[in-house]
């Protein structure tokens, strides 16, 4: 009977002891977060909008579930990028100002590049962040069409098209382009090109002219798009995390949600060819001789 009693007592003293161990470990994390802020309650999320802007719903999706999550008290979208599609990065420049309309400022923090759409969808943010030679602005729009008419006839190739409608096969590779469908085309884009132009006006509450005058499609350094008021600030990654923090009221440094980063065995394959042509094919491209897209980059 002493014997049951000495081993009952010496798990129980067993189960304590891990039991204390645990609270003390759980404590101490609870204590230190990343940069030693606490790792439970009000935190700062990081989201990443990396390479051609193409598909978006995991991003908006992302958005949304930081949206709702009370712990979520304010965001940084940091941004390599130097454009893409028109209508995607319009759904992320959206999300991200229905983040802000749900009480939760987004700082912006640009990185290599962000550019063209990568910038569209920066000037949704309360703040801007650029590295000193960060490459953006690129504030266009540019649609591309190969003319293969010449060709063809030298390798007898006729291209026949069957259509209904005037304007159905505009952007056709197979003829030169009428006046006419280059007159669509630029009011096409000109219309686009307005749309952003308004977007970087609100969103850096800018005069309309003045980012008219800046709105040519050139490419800018963080040093310069400072000087034109296009961001607010020069910093890292770091910085914005402090400034979206700072503006949701958070001690300094706040604790961070890290990003999202799904496994991608195409991106696996690219790391692997490195430097080679290989990774050239494996790079991620627009599709080139369907629908002419418009595209921010």
């Amino acid at each position: 009977m002493s014997r049951r009693l000495t081993i009952v007592a010496a798990t129980l003293l067993v189960y304590l002891a891990v039991a204390g161990l645990f609270l003390i470990a759980v404590g101490g994390v609870a204590r230190r977060g990343e940069g030693g802020a606490p790792l439970f309650g009000p935190r700062v999320a990081i989201v990443e909008i990396e390479g051609i802007i193409i598909d978006v719903d995991d991003v908006v999706r992302e958005l949304k579930e930081l949206r709702d999550n009370p712990s979520v008290r304010a965001v940084v979208i940091r941004i390599n990028s130097p454009g893409g599609v028109v209508a995607p990065t319009q759904e992320v420049h959206d999300a991200i100002e229905r983040l802000r309309a749900a009480g939760k400022p987004v700082v912006a923090s640009l990185g290599a590049v962000a550019a063209s759409g990568g910038y569209y969808i920066a000037v949704a943010a309360d703040q801007i962040y650029a590295n000193p030679g960060t490459l953006t602005g690129s504030i266009g729009v540019i649609m591309q069409m190969a003319n293969f008419e010449p060709l063809m006839k030298k390798v007898g190739v006729d291209y026949i098209v069957v259509k209904a409608g005037q304007f159905k096969d505009i952007g056709n590779v197979g003829r030169a382009m009428t006046p006419d469908e280059r007159r669509v085309l630029q009011a096409l884009l000109d219309d686009v090109h307005g749309q952003f132009i308004g977007a970087v006006a609100k969103g850096r509450k800018l005069e309309r002219d003045d980012v008219v005058r800046f709105a040519d499609g050139r490419v800018f350094s963080g040093v310069q798009a400072k000087d034109l008021k296009m961001v607010d600030a020069l910093g890292g990654l770091e910085d914005a995390v402090l400034a979206a923090g700072k503006l949701a009221g958070l001690p300094s440094p706040p604790s961070v949600i890290q990003p999202k980063r799904k496994f991608s065995f195409m991106d696996l394959l690219r790391n692997q060819f490195r430097g080679s042509a290989a990774a050239a094919l494996l790079r991620p491209s627009l599709p080139a001789f369907k629908t002419p897209l418009y595209l921010m980059d």
